[in-house]
């Protein structure tokens, strides 16, 4: 799983300043941050409404659509996958209440 996601992360870091015409994720670049941003909360909404339905094809589908822009956005924002990695590597063994309650402003 991990080598298709940090391919999929090469595929977009490539394809960031291609001709929007000819790439979805340079055309995404081309309209800012905002517009990556929502398209990530509008994939996290519909994996939400998928799963509330037991609609298992369509979590799955909607997943990878999340996951896309995620990667679309982590990439515009330069955070690598292994920075994300690495945080939860860090977070392991530790329990989500004593991690949450560990966070300033939260």
């Amino acid at each position: 799983m991990r080598a298709t996601l940090f391919d999929l992360e090469q595929t977009i870091r490539q394809r960031r300043n291609a001709d929007p015409g000819q790439s979805y994720v340079a055309k995404l670049t081309a309209r800012g941050r905002g517009k990556i941003a929502q398209k990530v909360g509008e994939e996290a909404v519909e994996t939400v409404i998928a799963a509330m339905a037991s609609d298992r094809q369509g979590a799955i589908s909607e997943s990878a659509d999340l996951l896309f822009h995620l990667l679309v956005l982590l990439a515009d924002l330069n955070i690598s996958l292994d920075d994300v990695l690495d945080e939860l590597d860090r977070r392991e063994g530790v329990s989500g209440i004593a991690e949450k309650a560990s966070r300033k402003g939260d």
